[in-house]
């Protein structure tokens, strides 16, 4: 019997790493998207490749799947998710909120003579499928006995390579962890996917490792001028920043999970060749964009940050890496303009709340109310 799956978000990261797991696992696969230009281009295409880059590098071809506009042709996405095995999706959680009617439609729709449908949020947060499962159930509450949602931790580096056409240029690294308990005993074969009786120690030091250091390699890179994260890492100052914030964020994991501190290590030192790898070229200004979403308070500087000021351990380099963060600028980037303009035009303790949301008498706050006036004061 056929297995189908629906992948919502066709970017590199769904045609890189999700997709291409799906389709290895033998799942025809449906990608979802808003872009109409990319959703023509796979459905002409009618394959793509996968480059793995790497010393472990191979190229993977991925076919038996098609493209659907489910902004124009929602009601084709809703009979995918309705007939599909597993849901999974990589847009960004601020985009959630989009895509949580449509599958909830799929849901109702789905015939009762069909097992429950697998549903997975594969984004870089802490448990975005619980976040997916709500707004799916507020759509239409009807649904929840008809998925099953687990919570992943997924990791993969897509560098900002061109390759040809819709094909893929990713590295030779990846990881998918997955939440076993919502399965019951019945979880689907997925290839390279493992499951794990608790998620959360995989989820945070994945976030708090790869999505702390490349974002702190980034800010740093990008005042110190640098072109490129490897020779970011190059620079002395950048990289004695690097290495202390992982120092910071590598205590709070070691304190609160108990991972060895020659295991943890390992995986501090694989990250940082991960970052060095000459074969995945990429930018400061890339990694730095979106600066609001990433000094958001349940992500990469303010969650560890805040998490050891309420153990008493130290964060001072999580704070200058939060510094340096207010300070990135680029015209691409409308985040970082909306971020200027906070800067600018608003309180200190207004943008405490607005970007960080913390409140007078959190931890942190007195502190980063002295980093936010430096940044005013640096920028006026």
């Amino acid at each position: 019997m056929t297995k189908s799956a629906v992948h919502f978000g066709a970017g590199n990261i769904g045609r890189g790493f999700i997709g291409l797991v799906l389709h290895e696992s033998g799942y025809d696969v449906v990608f979802s998207d808003v872009n109409a230009a990319l959703v023509d281009e796979l459905n002409a295409a009618g394959t793509y490749e996968v480059h793995e880059v790497g010393a472990e590098a191979k190229t993977h071809v991925v076919d038996r799947y098609r493209a659907v506009n489910s902004a124009e042709n929602e009601a084709e996405a809703v009979a995918a998710v309705a007939a599909a095995d597993i849901v999974t999706c990589a847009v960004g959680v601020g985009i959630l909120k989009f895509i949580a009617p449509v599958i909830a439609k799929g849901l109702a729709a789905r015939s009762e003579d069909l097992p429950k449908a697998v549903v997975m949020a594969c984004e870089n947060a802490i448990n975005a499928t619980d976040q997916l499962r709500e707004l799916v159930l507020e759509a239409d509450p009807s649904v929840a006995s008809r998925a099953v949602f687990a919570n992943t931790a997924v990791d993969r580096i897509i560098p900002a390579v061109d390759a040809k056409g819709v094909d893929v240029v990713v590295e030779d690294f990846s990881e998918w962890a997955i939440e076993r308990g919502p399965f019951a005993g019945e979880e689907p074969e997925l290839a390279g996917a493992h499951y794990v009786d608790d998620l959360a120690p995989y989820i945070e030091r994945k976030l708090f490792t790869v999505n702390t250091g490349h974002a702190t390699a980034a800010y740093w890179g990008h005042l110190e001028g640098e072109r490129s994260i490897a020779s970011a890492l190059a620079n002395p100052k950048v990289r004695a920043e690097v290495d202390a914030v992982l120092a910071e964020t590598s205590a709070l994991l070691i304190a609160k999970y108990g991972f060895s501190r020659e295991e943890h290590q390992a995986y501090v030192d694989r990250t940082i060749q991960r970052f060095e790898n000459p074969e995945l070229p990429d930018t400061p200004v890339r990694i730095g964009r979106q600066p609001i979403r990433k000094l958001g308070r349940h992500d990469r500087f303010v969650q560890p940050a805040y998490e050891l000021a309420e153990r008493e351990m130290s964060y001072d380099a999580l704070i200058r890496a939060i510094s340096a963060a207010l300070r990135f600028r680029v015209d691409t980037d409308p985040q970082s303009q909306e971020l200027y303009k906070l800067l600018i035009g608003c309180t200190a303790e207004s943008v405490l709340e607005r970007v960080f949301s913390l409140d007078q008498g959190d931890p942190l706050y007195d502190e980063l109310v002295k980093v936010v006036l430096a940044a005013k004061n640096d920028l006026v």
